[in-house]
């Protein structure tokens, strides 16, 4: 008859392990946008992410190619997680979405935004180089900008639900709202305006707020 005690020890240390594990990936993900950010992709070794994340480079290897690490630093970096899921069907988009209060709302997606935007300044510039070179990476891009062209068409319906547009607006007309708003949170409207510009974050998502109303909300 197994020995219960000895299952019980085996499934702590399997969990124990797990969460080294992820501990562990965390940590090299978090260097790995460090240095992406600093270094830009070709410029940074897995040598350079092991000694960031104090782990050697086998450890590092064991957690994927360089290619593979950028994608789940930029995703880490953007909303926490290595989902590739959409920011609508993730944990912090269905809270943003369970406001009630429509100010409160657009204050709260508004920040996530900027502040994402904020986590992600220079690794995005990375991202686009390696992209333009490395053909595996420009298909982790393309099925990012997929998920983000989703994600603000998701935007504008959670809008129309609230009477914040025109309810009456056409398909077409939903689009040029989705493609407006993802122009003027994008991560280069972030870098120009804060990176380059000097804006403070507080300049920065006062500024989406008020041009957000100009260019998309009726209210």
């Amino acid at each position: 008859m197994p020995d219960s005690r000895t299952s019980a020890t085996r499934a702590y240390n399997s969990t124990l392990r797990a969460e080294q594990a992820a501990s562990t990936r965390q940590r090299i993900l978090d260097a790995a946008a460090a240095c992406f950010a600093r270094s830009g992709y070709a410029g940074t070794s897995l040598a350079d992410i092991a000694g960031e994340a104090g782990v050697s480079v086998e450890t590092v290897k064991l957690n994927g190619p360089k290619r593979e690490l950028l994608l789940g630093a930029f995703e880490q970096a953007f909303s926490g997680s290595e989902s590739r899921e959409t920011i609508a069907e993730s944990e912090v988009g269905r809270e943003i979405r369970a406001v009630a209060d429509d100010e409160e709302f657009v204050a709260g997606y508004i920040h996530f935004v900027a502040e994402a935007n904020r986590r992600t300044s220079g690794l995005w510039a990375s991202f686009l180089s390696a992209a333009s070179s490395d053909p595996l990476v420009r298909e982790s891009l393309d099925d990012l900008l997929a998920r983000r062209r989703v994600d603000f068409r998701a935007a504008v319906a959670e809008l129309e639900r609230r009477g914040l547009i025109d309810p009456a607006i056409d398909d077409d007309r939903r689009q040029e709202l989705a493609d407006a708003m993802s122009f003027l949170v994008s991560p280069e409207s972030h870098e120009q305006l804060v990176g380059q510009s000097g804006w403070s974050m507080q300049h920065y998502e006062s500024w989406l707020r008020d041009t957000l109303g100009r260019v998309v909300f009726t209210r």
